[in-house]
């Protein structure tokens, strides 16, 4: 094997030919700023894979078709960031405040929510728990919370669902009593039976259409960060489709999407209605 040093970094060319590589499989848009980060992501590979340098295996890459499991550790490493239960304070009032109690005085009875870019399942299983608690008779309604993401690791993780004290920190103690369980005496927790039978994982690109829905309310949040102007559009257009008339769209507050809402109502900056 060729010696490789850990310092070592992609080549401006490499650079260039890796990002237009990831945008046309994933949509995702790497800056050369990025170059550090992605050569230390991609050295993470060689290292798993036992592959020389970059060169190789861009061309080992290329080759494989976008299904095969090392496509899936790539994207994994390119596009990993921190997630844990209950991020965003504000989200979470807004749905236990708001959009539980309106949705039981409109007396539906179902509710289906989407879950986009879920990497572990912290988000869903943060619905879940909200949900369960903030119905006044959780079993009578039929909730069908729905976490995707491209990588099927995270999938895989999402379904697995044990959560570390780091993941856990921000859930309310009534709450982490109420719908989880500890595991032994480790640091480990996991959600009970009832928050299990509310969620469902599974793989998808958000720059196809999503078969599922409609839902009442998406949660799209610090993905389309990572994309440009004309894949933000693919994927809000592909998200739209999935929405009933008048649901609710939970975004980042800083993807930059406010100027390609169209058809939504803006009513807080991370927060859209399908109009």
């Amino acid at each position: 094997m060729t010696a490789f040093s850990a310092t070592s970094q992609v080549t401006d060319d490499q650079m260039r030919r890796y990002a237009k590589m990831i945008y046309e499989v994933a949509g995702i848009e790497i800056s050369p700023a990025k170059k550090q980060l992605l050569s230390n992501r991609i050295r993470r590979r060689l290292k798993e894979t036992g592959i020389a340098d970059f060169e190789q295996y861009f061309k080992f890459l290329s080759k494989l078709p976008t299904s095969h499991p090392e496509w899936d550790g790539f994207l994994q490493e390119v596009t990993t960031h921190e997630t844990y239960l209950f991020r965003d304070e504000s989200n979470w009032k807004w749905l236990r405040g708001e959009f539980l109690p309106q949705l039981q005085k409109d007396g539906k009875g179902s509710l289906k929510v989407w879950s986009a870019a879920c990497s572990t399942g912290d988000e869903a299983y943060t619905i879940a728990c909200c949900t369960a608690d903030g119905l006044r008779n959780p079993a009578a309604w039929k909730i069908d919370i729905l976490g995707t993401d491209i990588g099927i690791g995270a999938v895989q993780e999402a379904q697995q669902a044990k959560f570390g004290e780091r993941s856990m920190r921000l859930v309310p103690a009534d709450l982490k009593q109420k719908h989880f369980n500890q595991m032994g005496g480790a640091h480990i927790w996991e959600p009970n039976s009832k928050l299990r039978a509310m969620t469902r994982f599974r793989q998808h690109n958000l720059l196809d259409r999503m078969p599922d829905g409609p839902f009442n309310l998406v949660f799209l949040k610090n993905v389309l960060i990572y994309f440009n102007a004309d894949s933000k559009r693919r994927v809000i257009a592909n998200i739209q489709k999935a929405m009933k008339p008048g649901s609710f769209l939970v975004a980042g507050a800083a993807e930059g999407i406010s100027d390609l809402m169209d058809g939504f109502e803006r009513i807080h900056p991370w927060l859209y209605r399908r109009t």
